[in-house]
């Protein structure tokens, strides 16, 4: 398509750019920015991908490009693309690259009792954590647990959490889906399962990251008071993920559908179901075909060990922030989000009922407070909508809008997107000075590797600021408060 596309911009929507359907594009593509940004961002790629995905088989709506949007696998980071689970025999596509590797990969946001003065020695507590919560790449560090304590998180996650002796720090309603997905069966390959045994409470490696932050600006009051949050109270950011399980799990069902796939010139096809795909990254299901629901199954599989993995860190933080604080430290989940997966969910499209599979790729849901999935907890103020920005300028807390569900299936940013590759970023970022500029800051950074300081630099990623403007005018959520970096350990 090229740059084609710039011909086909409707820019009537404030703060979208919407590409109207052309050439074999089923439905319309929206990114969440403005022209310019779009023209001075990266080397084009992630519009084209985005188009590309609007092919995906039963396709319906608009595929969006949330604010944070950046070139992925298959489908650009914070690119949100549903399909009819009723489009023809077996229903739209479901494709694991538009998922993510890192399955679930999610933010649990939770609050302290504390404020930020009342930590006497920061940087004590910010080694003394690092030591007790594994980062990095290794898969090394979990808690030990047994084969068949695996299986019971893999089959119920949050659900099965008293099993391996975890002390749970969430409530019904705070967890999305309540932190446990139903699966038929346990299928994942027994080399996924090897990679899950050792990483279960993990941080995992890249933008991964816990984060002790205190509130320093509070936009919306009522809503602040309603989550029990004030003013330079400190709260701590869990994101990770799957681990290497899900990591093999969404690698395990990309090979085998890639390997059903026939290149025909610039396309590729799948003979028995008729798909003309673009791109090979999208290899693609349908839903109810036998592929389809394996997928499915083992995603949702991967997505409890998830969610046990940040209940599991949270734990390990809650003990942590204890042994050094003392026994008076209490801390609650304020709301976990989820990354990187595939939903089946009620929308209007059109003015007409759709059940749909949305696929969320670093975006995550931002449900207004009148919607039924929603905890009736939330109903006052929508979802809360965890914003992860960078650990040098901060972060941000936003929530669904108050009624009726957001043009973009409900979803929002899920952080600020990379603005320079990892490569990019230790080529033109040094290592030392950026830790010496965090620590004149009063930011203390306990990294893994030099390398993670320049890849996951401030510099490195948009300024987060901007993406919350921009998805506010989108009227996809609103921000709520800012956060400041405090302490980072990074993997």
């Amino acid at each position: 398509m090229g740059a084609e596309w710039t011909k086909h911009v409707d820019l009537s929507t404030p703060g979208v750019v919407r590409i109207k359907a052309h050439d074999r594009m089923k439905i319309d593509a929206a990114i969440i920015s403005s022209m310019e940004e779009i023209e001075n961002y990266q080397d084009g790629r992630g519009p084209i991908q985005l188009m590309n995905a609007t092919e995906l088989p039963g396709a319906v709506g608009t595929a969006w490009g949330m604010a944070d949007w950046h070139y992925g696998y298959g489908l650009p980071i914070g690119g949100v693309v549903a399909t009819d689970v009723e489009h023809g025999e077996q229903g739209g596509a479901i494709s694991p690259g538009a998922v993510g590797f890192d399955i679930n990969c999610g933010v649990r946001a939770v609050a302290l009792n504390i404020e930020a003065d009342d930590i006497p020695n920061l940087e004590k507590l910010a080694r003394r954590l690092n030591g007790r919560i594994p980062a990095g790449g290794s898969g090394k560090g979990g808690i030990d647990i047994t084969e068949s304590e695996l299986n019971l998180i893999l089959r119920a996650g949050l659900e099965e959490l008293d099993s391996i002796n975890v002390e749970q720090h969430h409530t019904i309603g705070n967890v999305e889906s309540e932190g446990s997905f139903e699966v038929e069966e346990i299928r994942i390959s027994h080399r996924a399962k090897q990679r899950g045994l050792k990483a279960l409470g993990t941080l995992g490696s890249g933008n991964h990251f816990l984060e002790l932050q205190r509130v320093s600006e509070i936009v919306e009051a009522e809503t602040a008071k309603e989550w029990n949050l004030s003013e330079n109270q400190v709260v701590a950011m869990i994101h990770s993920g799957s681990r290497g399980l899900g990591h093999q799990v969404c690698s395990d069902h990309i090979h085998e559908l890639e390997l059903r796939l026939k290149q025909r010139g610039s396309d590729w096809i799948d003979e028995e179901w008729g798909y003309v795909l673009p791109d090979r990254q999208l290899a693609s299901a349908p839903i109810h075909s036998k592929q389809g629901q394996a997928y499915l199954n083992d995603m949702k599989t991967a997505a409890n060990f998830a969610f046990a993995n940040r209940a599991v860190l949270t734990d390990r933080l809650f003990k942590g922030l204890r042994a050094e604080l003392g026994e008076s430290l209490e801390l609650s989940t304020l709301y976990d989000v989820s990354h990187n997966i595939a939903k089946i969910e009620e929308h209007v499209i059109h003015g007409k009922n759709c059940t749909c599979a949305v696929h969320r790729k670093g975006a995550t849901r931002a449900f207004s407070g009148d919607q039924a999935d929603l905890h009736h907890s939330f109903s006052k103020t929508g979802q809360p909508v965890v914003v992860p920005g960078d650990m040098g300028r901060g972060s941000w807390l936003m929530a669904g809008p108050h009624a009726e569900q957001n043009q973009a299936f409900g979803s929002a940013c899920h952080g600020a997107g990379r603005a320079l590759s990892r490569s990019a970023a230790r080529k033109q970022i040094n290592a030392e000075v950026k830790e010496k500029e965090l620590r004149e800051k009063g930011i203390i950074v306990q990294a893994a590797t030099r390398n993670i300081l320049s890849e996951e630099a401030p510099e490195a990623y948009k300024n987060v600021d901007t993406v919350i403007e921009n998805t506010m005018k989108a009227n996809l959520a609103r921000p709520i408060l800012r956060l400041e970096p405090m302490a980072v350990i990074k993997g």
